[in-house]
C-alpha cells in the first residue's frame, strides 16, 4: 500500500469513528418575524439555519436550533472531508487499474 493510500484511509477511519457523520448541506435563511417594534423591520433580519438534504429523492429541510448549530456544522464539514477522502482513494486504484498494478 503506497503512503498516500495509507494517508488517506488513516484519516478517513479517524473521521468515521471519533465523530458523527451527516449527508446535506446547511443554508442560513433570514427573515421578520412581523413584530412591530422588533430590530428586524429595520433590516435586522433573523438568522435560521436548515439542513438540506434527500431522501428518496425528495429534497428535505430540518431546522437546527441553535444549540446543536455547532455540532450540526462538524457533522457535514466531516461528511464532505470523508466524501473527500473517498475520492482520494478512489483516484489512486483507478491509477492502479490504469497501470495495471497490484
Amino acid at each position: 500500500m503506497s503512503l498516500p493510500e495509507r494517508q488517506a484511509r488513516s484519516a478517513l477511519a479517524r473521521l468515521v469513528t471519533q465523530r458523527g457523520l451527516l449527508r446535506g448541506n446547511l443554508l442560513e435563511r433570514r427573515r421578520v418575524c412581523g413584530k412591530p417594534n422588533c430590530r428586524c423591520v429595520r433590516g435586522e433580519l433573523h438568522a435560521s439555519l436548515y439542513l438540506v438534504f434527500s431522501e428518496g429523492g425528495t429534497l428535505r429541510q430540518r431546522f437546527i436550533p441553535k444549540a446543536w448549530e455547532a455540532r450540526v456544522r462538524q457533522w457535514v464539514r466531516d461528511y464532505h472531508e470523508g466524501r473527500r477522502l473517498l475520492e482520494e482513494i478512489t483516484r489512486l486504484y483507478y491509477e492502479k487499474v490504469r497501470q495495471r498494478q497490484d
